[in-house]
């Protein structure tokens, strides 16, 4: 091949609308040197049209931003490429049959409202004005989203891919690539046709992501975390009825969507596309009798109506006008699910200068933000908007085969289903047991899954209802309440332990580790003997992420973060790291028992600690309990005097009976969280995220802007201090109802939105309701009354003093 590059800056594996979105926007950024790889033609996946959705609803800021930015692009890509679409905004109705349903629609209504997306809260009524066709006797109401719409995923891929290639982009049919290998600056990608060095690499290779992931294993990759799930439509024949509504309205009907029902409906020139996501559903490519074939391009697997007809029959009852046509055609292709159900974007996990741009379930929906999203990583090494919900390393280790397939599985028979704050999905479970899993249960442990380790999220008592059944709601009401506030009044009166297995640690050692750790983090760290909290920024000033940080010597420290953040915080620490800088993963080697409360001292000398018990708050040392050696660190993130005893596995069964059997009660992840909402104490990915800056966070204690080290993001620091932030972290105490403010709420004062709630709980110590947040500077003064959107009703809120509502001396911590 003549024009056949042998060098690229990226080499994108795959096309698809993710691919070619991602060329057009690095096109966009100025690198147009960069090559897409294509097995076959260029569509919206390689072997069927999806049924063209570009929904904007989502309770993930991420989703909905990519998704919202899809929106925009294509209502306007088409002049801006030259390039003729069929994209017909034409609004989507959703249906909701229960008050729950209700609930979950006000809050997302308030989001869109929170990003100038117009979204309605409709009665019955109000959806049959605008869906004439539609039965809503048993109806609760509707949502309605005017950005909804539908287009050809040909159209949409085919502008996206000729804007990049005007731009100076490479698109390389039917040059499918055969392996990759790393090279000391980076990349060479194979194929038939030649090599390509690059210096970036980008797996997009839709459902064919995971065999394509394997060519990484040898330089640190893993399995792609991913399953194919079968997905069928039914395209009706012509109706009447429909072309004369179109004809006399001169617009197409709303995408409907029976969300409880599990099923969308959109008008298809003048029929209806049906398009289920049934509960019983069907995995393909999952055993070794199906396996996944060389190239499925252009195929389709046979009709599998059984599945879906129970659901095809209640649309009919829905929309009667669907019932009186038959069936023109019906769709039965692949669909990638990662396990919780969105994309694979961002960095490849433990691969240098290596991308993912896959697993798109709704690739049509979100494949506009996702190729600006995937070019912000590449040029700028970060993002606009916080991705966590899609980045690849949310996953690690205990993501095998059949794990996979069990939650694809679940996804997609519950694609549209209510994601309630008490509720724990029950696929994939028991991938990483603590040592003392089994007595966690026999005391009553209702389990919880973070980063596959399971912990207890509360206690039940004998009689308590424990169903699954019994979480659908998203008031603080349930059994589990009750048991929430005696664990939580158990630590403020007397002890308590909670089982904490999966803390991610890291050991970093070596000559000019305090100094190399100093340029990463915004603050100081901790001498002889102590702890304490470091925070990572990046070049905009905004938290990557929060470690504790423990003095283990000269040039010698053990840094402890969430479970979830392993494979990411790694990666923070991993990046330019000195060669005579070790860095090792040490999570594995131990587990942790938090003991806190007034009386664990008490308890600590009850079961004959050799250890000073006697030392500050922040301090750790060495010790021996019931004759184990273990360390012990004086810290609580529960806000009370208390202590975390880090033992290797096989020790904390001894350490944990003995801690029972002295009187501390044991309590679990909801009680965690009720209690360090009320001291302030911030969480990963809620309150700390790239959403916001180390200042407006109030982290100013943590920063110190006169240090030698030019840490990340010094320089914006130093400016945002002497300017003033745009916005500030707040407590609020909320005058709540039945539930307490979820994650992202909005904030509202004199009828403006003013910001967004980061976290929220009951607070059992202090007898309210507690919100952490973010609001515009000027009304960060404590007195100030705002009001605090939970579900559609607004609830007055005061925003409180800089300080923990409980204990706000810290003295409880420090006896």
């Amino acid at each position: 091949m003549s024009d056949f590059p042998s060098k690229a800056r990226v080499v994108i594996i795959g096309g698809g609308v993710v691919g070619c979105s991602s060329l057009y926007h690095l096109a966009k950024r100025g690198w147009n040197d960069c090559v897409l790889l294509e097995k076959n033609e260029l569509t919206a996946g390689s072997t069927w049209h999806a049924a063209g959705n570009v929904p904007t609803f989502s309770t993930s800021w991420s989703i909905m931003n990519m998704q919202r930015y899809s929106t925009e692009l294509y209502a306007r890509l088409g002049d801006e490429v030259d390039y003729p679409m069929n994209y017909h905004q034409t609004g989507s109705i959703r249906l909701a049959h229960t008050k729950e349903r209700m609930q979950e629609f006000e809050r997302a209504a308030a989001m869109g409202r929170y990003q100038g997306m117009g979204m309605e809260i409709l009665t019955p009524e109000e959806a049959k004005a605008r869906y004439p066709f539609l039965e809503t006797h048993d109806l609760a109401g509707a949502l309605f989203d005017p950005n909804d719409g539908d287009i050809d995923p040909a159209q949409v891929t085919q502008a996206l891919a000729k804007g990049a290639r005007d731009m100076g982009a490479k698109i390389l049919r039917f040059c499918p690539a055969t392996g990759v290998t790393q090279t000391d600056d980076g990349w060479i990608v194979h194929t038939d046709k030649g090599d390509i060095a690059c210096d970036y690499v980008v797996n997009a290779a839709g459902y064919y992501a995971q065999r394509v992931g394997e060519w990484f294993k040898p330089y640190g990759g893993r399995t792609v975390p991913m399953m194919v799930m079968s997905h069928q439509y039914l395209l009706s024949e012509e109706i009447p009825e429909i072309e004369a509504h179109t004809k006399e309205t001169g617009k197409k009907l709303p995408l409907l969507r029976d969300v409880d029902v599990s099923y969308y409906l959109r008008q298809e020139k003048h029929g209806f596309n049906l398009g289920p996501y049934e509960p019983n559903c069907r995995a393909h490519w999952d055993t070794d009798a199906d396996p996944m074939p060389e190239d499925f391009s252009f195929q389709l697997w046979n009709d599998d109506l059984d599945r879906i007809e129970e659901i095809v029959t209640d649309a009919m009852e829905r929309v009667p006008a669907l019932a009186t046509s038959g069936v023109s055609r019906v769709i039965n292709g692949p669909i990638p699910y990662a396990p919780d159900g969105l994309p694979l974007l961002g960095p490849m996990p433990g691969v240098k200068n290596a991308f993912e741009a896959c697993v798109f379930t709704f690739g049509i929906a979100q494949g506009g933000g996702a190729g600006k999203v995937l070019a912000e990583w590449i040029v700028d090494g970060q993002t606009e908007w916080d991705m966590w919900s899609c980045d690849p390393r949310r996953y690690t280790d205990y993501t095998d085969h059949q794990y996979c397939v069990d939650k694809g599985m679940e996804v997609y028979g519950n694609e549209y289903a209510m994601h309630f704050p008490h509720h724990e999905w029950p696929a994939g479970r028991d991938r990483k047991l603590s040592p003392v899993h089994d007595r966690v249960k026999a005391l009553g442990g209702q389990m919880g899954a973070y980063n596959g380790w399971e912990r207890a999220n509360w206690f039940a008592k004998d009689g308590d209802d424990t169903s699954e059944e019994a979480t659908r709601t998203w008031g603080r009401a349930g059994p589990w309440q009750q048991r929430i506030r005696e664990e939580c009044e158990a630590v403020r009166d007397h002890c308590g332990v909670l089982d904490l297995p999966g803390f991610s640690r890291f050991e970093v050692k070596g000559p000019g580790a305090r100094d190399w750790l100093l340029g990463k983090i915004t603050g100081g760290l901790p001498g002889p003997g102590r702890m304490g909290l470091a925070y990572f920024t990046d070049p905009r000033g905004r938290i990557l992420t929060e470690m504790s940080v423990m003095w283990h010597g000269e040039d010698h420290y053990m840094l402890i973060t969430a479970a979830t953040a392993q494979w990411h915080d790694y990666d923070v620490l991993a990046h330019d790291l000195p060669e005579w800088i070790t860095l090792s993963d040490r999570t594995k080697d131990f587990s942790t028992l938090i003991v806190t409360g007034p009386a664990a001292r008490e308890i600590f000398t009850d079961i004959g600690t050799e250890a000073d018990l006697a030392l500050p708050w922040l301090s750790v040392q060495t010790a021996r309990i019931v004759g184990r050696d273990c360390g012990l660190a004086r810290v609580s993130f529960a806000g009370e005097l208390g202590w975390e005893i880090h033992a290797a596995p096989g020790d904390i069964p001894a350490l944990y009976e003995a801690v029972l059997a002295a009187g501390a009660k044991p309590f679990g992840m909801y009680a965690l969280n009720s209690l360090r909402i009320e001291k302030g104490y911030r969480a990963w990915k809620g309150d700390l995220s790239t959403d916001y800056s180390a200042i407006e966070g109030g982290l100013d204690r943590f920063i110190r802007l006169n240090k030698p080290h030019d840490f990340p993001g010094k320089a914006v620091l130093a400016a945002e201090a002497q300017d003033g932030p745009a916005k500030r972290f707040v407590t609020l105490i909320v005058e709540a109802g039945e539930a307490d403010a979820p994650y992202m709420s909005c904030i509202w004062k004199d009828g403006e939105i003013v910001g967004e709630t980061t976290s929220g709980d009951w607070g059992y110590r202090v007898g309210a309701s507690v919100a952490l947040g973010m609001v515009r500077r000027d009304l960060a003064t404590p007195g100030t009354e705002l009001e605090v959107e939970i579900y559609g009703q607004m609830h007055r809120a005061v925003v409180q003093k800089d300080e923990p509502l409980w204990d706000s001396e810290n003295a409880r911590l420090r006896a």
